[in-house]
């Protein structure tokens, strides 16, 4: 591979790397929303055989997760936002959810994690982009078994995606009325419980298959995860910050057409 294209890739890294580690703070989610089309795009100069990339691209991303999320947690922690009664009550469901996405992405194709991360992205980005105050459920976040069935939700379809849950999470308590600072706050928590148990469900479900990149340990690639983990640790604490001053609308607008945009260039990968 030239060195020009191996530069253009550490450079695209490490930028998706200050991009995940700030949106992790800001959003309380991995970042796995910019680093798994990132990383799928990526590795296509590599010679990444199309049947692992989509998966590789999300264990990798999961793997990321890990040391986001928790430094995420711990400074959102710090400052009292966490709602730890909900956290406490999403410990066996959003592990349950992650622990069924890893028995799917087993099985599942290329083309298939491609159309589920292009549907909830577009899902997702059209409630950012055009979010009102005004859209509420309720003003009580409901008990179980509507609690369990949400949080197992959040699990497996964050881990088909290779994101931390945050996205969907913070959706799911601003309808309920929860202040943003706390749904992202809280989020940061989910995504401990899908980065963690979703890493491991990643190795276990590309083990052994002989398309792997070199440095793979099932659908993890360690090389992507040695460039960005770095980044994200350092910059993260920085989107904390910012996450506690300044008004969040015209970062979901933006977020959420970034989601658009992802999602239309899946779906032209699947269809065009």
């Amino acid at each position: 591979m030239p060195l020009t294209e191996i530069l253009s890739f550490a450079a695209g890294v490490a930028a998706a790397g200050v991009v995940s580690g700030l949106l992790a703070g800001i959003f309380g989610i991995g970042g796995g929303a910019v680093l798994v089309p990132v990383f799928y795009q990526a590795m296509g100069p590599l010679g990444i055989d199309e049947a692992v990339r989509m998966h590789v691209a999300v264990g990798s991303s999961l793997a990321l997760i890990v040391p986001t999320s928790l430094r995420s947690f711990q400074g959102h922690h710090a400052r009292g936002a966490v709602d730890m009664e909900l956290l406490r009550s999403f410990l066996v469901p959003v592990p349950a959810g992650v622990i069924v996405a890893a028995l799917i992405a087993a099985y599942i194709s290329s083309e298939g994690l491609r159309l589920i991360f292009a549907l909830i992205a577009l899902a997702v980005g059209l409630r950012l982009a055009f979010n009102r105050e005004s859209w509420r459920l309720g003003r009580t976040i409901p008990g179980n078994p509507w609690r369990v069935i949400i949080g197992f939700l959040i699990g497996l379809f964050s881990a088909l995606m290779g994101i931390g849950g945050g996205v969907m999470n913070n959706t799911f308590m601003s309808l309920y009325g929860r202040q943003m600072h706390q749904a992202v706050a809280t989020s940061s928590g989910v995504g401990v419980l899908i980065a963690i148990p979703g890493t491991i469900g990643y190795v276990w479900a590309g083990w052994g298959d002989p398309l792997l990149p070199v440095a793979s340990t099932g659908y993890v690639n360690w090389i992507a995860v040695g460039l960005i983990f770095p980044i994200t640790i350092l910059v993260t604490p920085f989107g904390v910050r910012i996450a506690h001053a300044m008004k969040r609308r015209h970062l979901e607008i933006a977020f959420g057409s970034f989601l658009l945009f992802v999602s239309a260039r899946f779906f032209i990968s699947l269809y065009g």
